[in-house]
Formats: structure tokens, sequence, C-alpha cells
């Protein structure tokens, strides 16, 4: 498994930064659509979308326990997907992230924050660190939002000399796969022992045959792993994991209930363009080096508010008994 962490995501289509524009349709349908409705799914727009909340065999509730004692496949295809190519990628994604890029270990991945001017937070994301590029996961809600602004600051970089380009992955389709049964599942799959997999990594896996970028990630506060798989392939990958008889579907429902329960921020919710990192509680995801050196967007702001304990507000979390 260890030469597979060199290999980047193979046979990609990309659309360059150059070239993509990020309009997109009123109402999108991932590829796992039509599986969706075959497990009956309930649906509902998110983002542009329409995305399972739901499944007839199991609400919310029992979508939520399920995932907590087996594992649940969640359709999160809807994401934003970017890669971020060019010598100079770790200086120009820096300066938009509060992330240190530059010492993430090849196959090693981070929660950061975009911030700016005012030191809000744009979004959150998970970046993994690629030989020869940033993989990048977006929010669904701010995808058009974010892509805009990654494009935008390419321009800037590539006028200034900079050789960075901004690729969004439209070829590849994402699923999460969460719960404490998940790792044997994608090990009966795959072929392969995932027992020495580090959570916050991410690597190259052949899945039947099919190269799939594997993080050791998710948003359930459940171990797991989300499969970035070619859109062409999906549908196969995610009927076979199902006949796993630990593994079902779930929808936003229950992925919303179980990151709550984590303790984990909902953009838009929890966290937004006004919330500074350091009333977010995320200070931590500001690098040990980047706040010596700033050079990030709003790093005026956020780093005086980290050393004299500022800001107005703090997320808190209450526990019920």
């Amino acid at each position: 498994m260890a030469a597979t962490v060199a290999r980047s995501l193979l046979s990609t289509r990309h659309t360059s930064a150059r070239l993509m524009s990020s309009a997109a349709s009123a109402s999108q349908r991932t590829a796992l659509y039509e599986l969706h409705k075959k497990h009956g799914a309930k649906f509902g727009p998110f983002a542009g979308w329409d995305m399972p909340l739901v499944y007839a065999d199991q609400g919310a509730l029992d979508s939520h326990l399920h995932t907590r004692k087996h594992a649940s496949i969640f359709d999160v295809s809807h994401m934003l997907q970017t890669r971020i190519v060019g010598k100079d990628r770790h200086r120009f994604l820096e300066h938009l992230v509060v992330a240190d890029l530059k010492e993430l270990p090849v196959g090693g991945a981070t929660l950061s924050l975009f911030t700016n001017p005012s030191g809000g937070i744009e979004d959150d994301t998970i970046i993994t660190q690629q030989r020869d590029s940033l993989y990048v996961v977006s929010n669904a809600g701010c995808a058009d939002k974010d892509l805009a602004h990654l494009l935008k600051h390419a321009k800037l970089f590539q006028d200034q000399g900079a050789d960075v380009d901004v690729l969004k992955i439209d070829d590849h389709s994402l699923i999460a796969l969460q719960g404490p049964a998940s790792q044997k599942a994608l090990e009966l799959l795959a072929g392969v022992n995932l027992s020495q997999m580090p959570f916050m990594t991410g690597q190259v896996i052949d899945i039947k045959g099919i190269p799939c970028h594997v993080a050791r990630s998710g948003y359930t506060g459940e171990d797991g792993f989300e499969l970035s798989i070619p859109t062409g392939e999906v549908v196969s990958i995610t009927q076979v994991l199902l006949e796993n008889p630990h593994v079902k579907l779930a929808g936003l429902g229950a992925r919303d209930s179980l990151r709550l329960e984590a303790g984990l921020c909902l953009y838009g919710s929890d966290i937004d363009s006004n919330t500074t990192p350091m009333e977010a509680n995320l200070v931590w995801t500001v690098g040990k080096r980047r706040r010596a050196e700033g050079g990030f967007i709003g790093a005026d702001i956020i780093l005086d508010q980290i050393a004299n304990k500022g800001g107005a507000r703090r997320r808190v979390g209450l526990v019920i008994e």
C-alpha cells in the first residue's frame, strides 16, 4: 500500500482554472440518484442538488444509530473536489487557507479554513498532500463561491508569473463509508489491509480494479473512509458495498445529526463569513508556522485575536443530561 501513497488521482478529467466556468444548473442529481430511488429514498433540495434525506427501511434516527453500531454509505458527490497543481501550489493555497501545507507529508490530510480580509471563515475544507498536487474537498453549499475564489486568486498569481492552476475534478463521485464496520467492509472489497492506514491520510487504492482515492476521514465522529470514485464505476462499487449485511445507505438527515453529536461544525449554521477561527474554537487549524509568519488572508485580525484571546463570542457545545 505504501507505493500507492505516491500516486495521484488517476485518469481524472479536469477543467482548467483558465477555462472553467463556475455556473451550475438549478437542480442537479448525483450518479447514485437512481440507486437512491430504488432503495426508497425521500429527497430534498440541498445546495442546488436533489439529495436523499432518509430511506424507506430507516428513518434518520435509525440511520444515525446504525452508523454508530455498523456502517453507512453517504452520497457526498455534491461536494466540490479540486486539485491545485504547479510548483507554486503551496504558496498559492497557503495565501487562502490557514494550514501549514509545506510541512504536510505526502498522503497527509488536514482540516483547514478559507478566510476573508475581516478574519471570517469563508468555508472549511479538507486538503490532502499528493506528490504532484493538493487535493481539496469543499462544502457543497459553498462550492460555487469556493471555486470562484480559487479561480480569482489563481488568475492573480498567474498574472504575477506563478506556476499554479486550479483543476475541478468533474468525473469522480464521492461517497463516505462511515462507522465501526467500515474498515472491514472496505478491506473485503479492496482486498487490502487498512489497519495501518492512519486517520486523516489518503492514498489511491484499486477497488475491483478501479483506482480510487481513499481518505480515512469523514464527518460523523466515527471511523470511516471517503472514496473518490470514477463516476462510471460509483454505482457498481456502491452496490457491492451494500451486499455486506452491515452496510446500509444513509441520508443527509443522519449525516447532520451525527456531525452535531460529534461536535463538528456545519458551515452556514455554526460558522460563517462573520465568524473568526478564534470565535469558532478552530484556532487549532492555524499551523504553528502560519501563526509566526502569517501570509494568509485576514491574518492580521486572526493572529491578533489568537495572541490576545480576542473575539466577541465563542462556539461551545451543550450536553443534555
